[in-house]
């Protein structure tokens, strides 16, 4: 399996745990639900909440690509988005009817029932020049680059939007989405309930003197990765958001991830472990992950407190971000009202 650049890169990220555990549509509720000593949540629907009121495209558009280009589109009939993280946008902006395939990533209820167009991570373009595409939505790590270049000779418009890093990043992704379907108004509403939406989460959270220090580790048991994140893991600004301290990151880790060992956990001293869901599957729960080398020296490990959010959401930085803060936060200080 290819494996990208994990750092910022959320594809690549959520690509290799679902390929090593398989894709589904998750049992979850998109926001990880409550996690217990045990590594068990409450699950519920992983869907979507599309806009009431979405607006019709007005087209043709021509907008800017994140690779350099600029794309003409002149039809959003048949709708290709290469990551889940672009899907959720489509869905949400009204229009996921008119979407005919779906990443290995995108794992909502919505989207189940389309055909996957990747392999592992990389795309398939026989695949997608099969359906007969009018737009390709693909993430700056989207790849290989051939497989790109080919559906581009193809004659197919395809905008590239930059990868998702960071809490700010939401509403540009969110724009550059609505813009090259051409529904400005609709990503401008959806960007205004998103915020809305973070910000109430964020005033939430209960005041403490001390915040949290949580690790986030990438784990794969079938695969044999184990890896602890640092500054550039993707969850440091969810994990600031909800008013803890990136362990990984505040211990001097600054790229993206470094290999599990005892020393790194035992600098980074986390009070709590942050883990995907399938993630804490592969290893056998909480108690494999204890077993990990170093864990259960950790604070954290000690006391079992693990925190799980579904691998299709946790870093797509995007409509159900909100829902993402929601279940840390009251993973973290208890249940929200």
């Amino acid at each position: 399996m290819r494996r990208t650049r994990l750092a910022g890169a959320l594809t690549a990220v959520l690509a290799l745990a679902l390929g090593a555990t398989g894709c589904g549509s998750g049992g979850g509720n998109g926001s990880g639900g409550k996690a217990s000593a045990s590594g068990t949540s409450a699950a519920s629907a992983d869907r979507i909440e599309p806009l009431a009121a979405p607006a019709a495209p007005r087209l043709p558009v021509t907008v800017p690509s994140a690779d350099g280009r600029t794309v003409t589109v002149t039809s959003t009939e048949r709708i290709v988005p290469l990551s889940g993280s672009l899907n959720e946008i489509v869905f949400t902006l009204g229009l996921g009817g008119q979407v005919v395939a779906r990443d290995i990533t995108a794992t909502f209820e919505q989207a189940e029932r389309l055909p996957v167009v990747t392999r592992a991570h990389d795309v398939s373009a026989e695949s997608v020049l099969s359906l007969r595409p009018t737009l390709v939505l693909a993430e700056g790590t989207t790849g290989p680059a051939e497989a790109i270049a080919q559906i581009r000779d193809a004659g197919i418009p395809l905008v590239v939007v930059k990868p998702a890093k960071a809490l700010s990043d939401v509403g540009s992704r969110i724009e550059a989405v609505a813009a090259a379907l051409g529904v400005p108004d609709s990503g401008t509403t959806l960007e205004k309930r998103t915020e809305e939406r973070i910000g109430a989460v964020r005033k939430a959270i209960p005041a403490r003197e001390e915040k949290p220090r949580v690790a986030f580790l990438y784990v794969r048991g079938s695969a044999a990765v184990y890896l602890l994140g640092g500054a550039e893991s993707g969850a440091s600004s969810l994990l600031e958001a909800a008013a803890a301290i990136d362990a990984g990151k505040e211990s001097g880790l600054t790229k993206d991830f470094t290999p599990i060992t005892s020393e790194a956990l035992a600098k980074a001293a986390p009070d709590a472990i942050l883990v995907m869901s399938k993630g804490l599957d592969s290893v056998g729960g909480v108690d494999g992950l204890v077993k990990i080398p170093g864990v259960a020296e950790t604070p954290a490990g000690a006391a079992r407190r693990v925190v799980t959010v579904d691998d299709g959401v946790l870093l797509n930085y995007g409509p159900r971000t909100d829902q993402v803060l929601k279940s840390l936060i009251g993973q973290l200080y208890g249940e929200q009202k």
